[in-house]
């Protein structure tokens, strides 16, 4: 009976991965979510007690499925610093295929939507998001040392610029209802990356900033 109660949560989550893609959190309705996991609402309801609590529990999962997903990936295989960085915008980059919904982000998706009226759910989204970028900040910061780069920013703060561009992809491809314009995006932050850490001597003129309160913290709740 567990593994049958565990079967059906994971094929709600799974679809509230794809529906909220799809069609917004707001637009969502729970009746949306059971039918596509093909279950009825008293089974969707024994799982959550509300929308919000799906929510949550979504942002965790596409989280997990994520971290796994990124921590096999060959990009860390590569030897240098900046090369797995490279490596990273390109296996981003190839992510970008099939319709929308496939390769748009969940947390980002929601988190436009909400994060003035739930403040739970930005908080969850908040976590994925720079959680995520905090896993690039330590080859940020080797490349750093490699190329002797002294400048006025830091490994973190590029991190989050990383995903800035690509959650801002995503959006211009809702927009333009096409991956193209978000592959051409992931095209210039590569050639991005490739100039900062040519210019190593440009950078090195500007004494480091210092040291400051990471940037990705939680805001404080009401």
């Amino acid at each position: 009976m567990t593994e049958a109660r565990h079967e059906s949560k994971s094929k709600l989550l799974d679809a509230a991965l794809h529906v909220i893609r799809a069609k917004g959190y707001t637009a969502t309705r729970v009746e949306d979510i059971c039918e596509t996991a093909g279950l009825t609402k008293g089974s969707f309801f024994h799982h959550f007690k509300s929308k919000e609590d799906l929510a949550l529990e979504a942002a965790a999962y596409w989280e997990s499925n994520t971290s796994s997903l990124f921590e096999a990936a060959e990009y860390h295989n590569h030897p240098t610093a900046l090369e797995r960085i490279l490596a990273y915008v390109d296996f981003r980059k190839a992510l970008i295929r099939g319709d929308l919904p496939e390769f748009t982000c969940l947390v980002g998706t929601m988190v436009q939507e909400i994060y003035d009226t739930e403040p739970a759910i930005r908080e969850a989204c908040r976590k994925s998001i720079c959680g995520h970028a905090a896993t690039l900040e330590e080859d940020i910061a080797e490349a750093m040392r490699d190329s002797a780069i002294q400048g006025n920013w830091t490994a973190e703060s590029l991190a989050l610029h990383t995903q800035t561009v690509i959650q801002g992809a995503f959006i211009l491809a809702k927009a333009k209802g096409s991956p193209e314009i978000a592959v051409q995006s992931l095209d210039h932050l590569r050639r991005y990356i490739e100039l900062l850490f040519s210019t190593s001597e440009a950078n090195s003129a500007h004494k480091p900033s210092p040291a400051k309160e990471r940037i990705c913290a939680p805001h404080a709740q009401p």
